[in-house]
This record gives structure tokens, sequence and C-alpha cells, in this order.
């Protein structure tokens, strides 16, 4: 009886061991997944923009007063007219929005045309920004 005993015993505490018992904290998984936004200057917000618009360059500069001036050109990838939004996101030097962000703002990109689009933060604290493409609604 007693054996049986020992034997449930050092059973349970094998299972305990194989399945992991943890106490406190954990750390977070997959932090950079999904995390484009933060991490990239043009961003398409949908598969129907990722499809059909591309940022063939972007222009960054200091305007005098120290606001970001931003533009880029946006090439529609396709043989047909299309209408898409596009807004920027103004961001700290850390990559934390300053509370400046364009309204979207409807393009029309006609049979593989290039169109710039331009954005200039309203405050001086703007090091870096996120411009982002989306398809008309």
């Amino acid at each position: 009886m007693k054996t049986s005993n020992l034997l449930l015993v050092a059973v349970a505490s094998a299972a305990m061991v194989i399945s992991g018992c943890h106490s406190g904290a954990y750390a977070p998984k997959n932090t950079t997944k999904y995390d484009l936004e933060n991490q990239a200057q043009f961003v398409d917000m949908d598969s129907g923009a990722q499809k059909s618009v591309t940022c063939s360059g972007i222009q960054q500069g200091l305007m005098p007063d120290g606001r970001l001036r931003v533009k880029a050109n946006l090439r529609n990838r396709e043989n047909r007219r299309i209408q898409v939004q596009v807004s920027c996101v103004f961001k700290d030097e850390q990559g934390f929005s300053t509370g400046d962000e364009t309204p979207w703002a409807n393009v029309i990109l006609t049979e593989n045309a290039q169109e710039t689009s331009e954005f200039t933060s309203m405050n001086n604290l703007a090091r870096r920004y996120t411009i982002r493409v989306r398809q008309a609604r």
C-alpha cells in the first residue's frame, strides 16, 4: 500500500514538472507581429490597397519653424483608374504619436499613374511618421 502511494506521489510530481507549473509573470509573445505601422514609413491598410498602390519615393524635411513636411509618390500598379484615401500620422523621435494626424484625403490615380501627396505636421514635435493608404469607401 505504501509503495502504491509513493508511486502515485511520484507520478503526480512528474506530471506537474512536465506540465510546466509556472508562477509569476510571462514574457509577451509575438510583440513584433503585425506591427508594421510602428516600423514602416508607408503602409497599406487593406488588401485592395496592397494590390493596387505602392509608394515609389518619400521625401521629408523640416520647415524653418521646425514642423515636419513629408511628400510621398503614390503609384497605381493597375491598368485601371482607382480611388484611394491617404493619411499621415506624425510621431515623435521614439515613435509615439504627437496627436497630429491628417484626415483621410481622397486621391484618384489614373491607369499606371503616379501622384504626389504632401503632409505637414501641425507642431514641431514630429520627427517620424507613417503614411497610410486604404481603399476609398
